[in-house]
């Protein structure tokens, strides 16, 4: 197991310990985490922070489903449905980084690119947020594994990163 997946193991470990004191060490669930994925490397992103006393959420871009569909039973027993479902665009600003955080007082936008499953490159509109969140002062770092990741955050923490 890679140093930075292995600490972050121990760190959700002990976070549970602290929630649940009075449960013992063997029946404590051992988290499982894998940066394999784009869900999961977001997950682990996420947790890192949150367990350093930091804070990260995930941002939805996504937008939703207005379902307009109505269905109907005629006199003969039959079922129709009638109408469909329409996608509405998210409100967020277009590009928007799938992670929003707070570092040492610091806004840090994360884009998670899984290395694994190939989503490797920016759209423009990510291209373009990049940008603004830099002219704003804040931090914009892609991420492709938590290995990545890792050595970013313990370089940003140790006060050795600055952003060309």
């Amino acid at each position: 197991m890679r140093k930075g997946i292995k600490e972050l193991s121990e760190l959700a470990l002990k976070d549970l310990k602290i929630k649940y004191p009075n449960v013992p060490d063997h029946a404590i669930p051992r988290s499982k985490y894998l940066d394999s994925t784009s869900n999961g490397l977001t997950k682990c992103v996420i947790d890192w922070i949150n367990f350093n006393g930091y804070q990260a959420e995930r941002i939805n871009s996504t937008g939703r489903q207005l379902d307009s569909r109505k269905t109907s039973i005629d006199v003969l027993g039959r079922s129709r449905t009638v109408g469909s479902l329409k996608w509405i665009p998210g409100t967020s600003t277009k590009g928007t980084s799938d992670i929003s955080s707070t570092i040492l007082g610091r806004s840090v936008k994360i884009e998670i690119k899984c290395k694994a499953t190939g989503d490797n490159y920016q759209s423009k509109g990510q291209i373009e947020y990049q940008k603004k969140i830099e002219r704003a002062g804040g931090i914009y770092i892609i991420v492709r594994t938590f290995q990545g990741f890792y050595d970013w955050y313990n370089i940003f923490i140790s006060g050795g990163y600055e952003k060309e």
